[in-house]
């Protein structure tokens, strides 16, 4: 499964990388895990993140590899299983984490999140011989999800719906692919990237088309964002003045395209935005390509 083999390829190159080059001294305020390197967390799950000639790829790492450019760093990469991320970072084993994380309130509390690097809309991955785009799709079916999602809780309200998680994406697609389970919500980049390269799957995503204030982290529009340790906000905050630029430039949606990101949808926000007064001021906006300068 491509799942599988993208995981397989970054931990070969992590083991077959060579020793990272002395970093000189340019970040040496912030308080990180090793000096001069950016410790980072991530899944292998392409097209969000994925390691390979020394640098982080994918959509999500491709980002962050840049910032630590930017900022004079050397990427110290950490493979792990999602489940194991934010709790890295709460630790300060790694000073952030990636993985098509989406925004939450909890998460806020917990870490510091950065701008949104891009945007997403949920739903369902499926047989290409049903068309499910409802929460009400779901009532009584089996349905796999991702250990530590945070709409979890969400799912566990559907009507009958039996609910199988998961360590990683692919065991979940497996289980999928063979019949063991309905329905996969998972990382819709995660998921679209997947079924394009594995079209004899017979799989297909399709975002919900529900807009339900009781399911807001199911049907509402997320954000993806990065998490920091809060000791290290001063880091989040250089990172996301570099993030702000990238939006400025229509950076992201340059990247995005090269790992099939390529609609409007990824890049502009819509609908309500809860950041606003939560761990952004009152009079927050989310930046979009669209309306950039």
């Amino acid at each position: 499964m491509a799942l599988s083999l993208s995981r397989r390829l970054v931990v070969c190159a992590l083991l077959a990388g060579g020793s990272f080059s002395v970093f000189s001294t340019a970040a040496k305020a912030f308080e990180l895990v090793e000096q001069g390197k950016l410790t980072v967390a991530f899944t292998g799950d392409m097209p969000g993140s994925g390691w390979q000639d020394g640098k982080l790829i994918g959509y999500d790492g491709e980002i962050m590899q840049k910032i630590a450019d930017k900022l004079g760093l050397k990427i110290q990469p950490a493979l792990m299983e999602w489940s194991g991320t934010i709790a890295s970072v709460e630790s300060g084993r790694v000073d952030v984490m990636l993985g098509t994380m989406g925004w939450t309130e909890k998460r806020a509390n917990i870490m510091s999140l950065s701008e949104p690097i891009h945007y997403f809309k949920n739903g369902i991955m499926q047989s290409d011989k049903t068309s499910w785009d409802k929460l009400s799709d779901l009532e009584g079916k089996k349905v796999g999800t991702i250990t530590g999602f945070s709409f979890v809780p969400e799912l566990k309200k559907i009507k009958g719906l039996e609910l199988s998680l998961y360590d990683t994406a692919d065991a979940a697609v497996r289980d999928l692919i063979a019949g063991r389970i309905d329905a996969v919500i998972g990382d819709p980049p995660v998921v679209s990237f997947a079924i394009k390269k594995n079209p004899d799957w017979h799989m297909h995503f399709l975002a919900f088309t529900d807009t339900n204030p009781d399911f807001p982290l199911l049907t509402g529009l997320g954000q993806v964002v990065y998490g920091f340790n809060k000791k290290n906000d001063d880091l989040r905050q250089k990172v996301d003045a570099i993030i702000d630029e990238m939006w400025k430039t229509c950076a992201m949606k340059e990247i995005g395209e090269r790992y099939g990101l390529s609609a409007d949808v990824w890049y502009t926000p819509a609908g309500e935005n809860f950041r606003a007064g939560v761990d952004r001021p009152a009079d927050y906006k989310l930046p979009s390509c669209k309306t950039a300068g």
